[in-house]
């Protein structure tokens, strides 16, 4: 490949991943062409795409940006997942995956805000956004819940007091 197409190649990978937070990195070595397509189907089916690309070209491509840490991941036959929703989600998608398709070696993750390396079996043990928004809005309303009950006791004695009062005077 000449100096210009890898120079193409990695412009085009810059600007492809300059916005993207968070990746896992997978080694595909001895899948077959059938369980690879079925491997990015189930990926596409919770927005995951996967990419194969030459380790060096992606090393620059990802440098002073947020994936350049995963850079050092990048080592051996490598694909590249990435998602428009949470990390979190491939993450699970990959550990299933990698069950059904034995041949499938699940590397390293970085995920948005966390500057180290994870691995992808941590990350998708973790919780993911849209569940820790769901425990803080538990969280929140437990107190109003419990207030509210609270609140409610005196009211319902005092209701049934007048109650029997109206009872006993008629």
């Amino acid at each position: 490949m000449s100096k210009t197409v890898k120079t193409m190649v990695t412009d085009d990978l810059r600007a492809r991943y300059r916005e993207v937070r968070s990746a896992c990195v997978v080694d595909l070595t001895g899948l077959n062409v059938q369980e690879q397509q079925g491997l990015r189907a189930t990926l596409r089916t919770r927005s995951g795409r996967l990419e194969v690309m030459r380790n060096s070209m992606a090393r620059r491509a990802f440098q002073d940006g947020p994936l350049e840490p995963i850079g050092s991941a990048l080592v051996g036959p490598c694909a590249l997942v990435t998602g428009s929703e949470s990390v979190i989600e491939l993450a699970k998608a990959l550990v299933e995956a990698a069950q059904k398709f034995t041949q499938l070696k699940l590397k390293q993750a970085i995920m948005e805000g966390v500057p180290e390396l994870l691995t992808v079996e941590i990350l998708a043990k973790m919780k993911s956004q849209r569940d820790l928004i769901a425990e803080v809005a538990q969280l929140i309303g437990s107190p109003a819940r419990a207030l509210a009950g609270c609140l409610a006791s005196p009211q319902s004695r005092i209701a049934g007091c007048l109650k029997a009062l109206v009872e006993r005077a008629a």
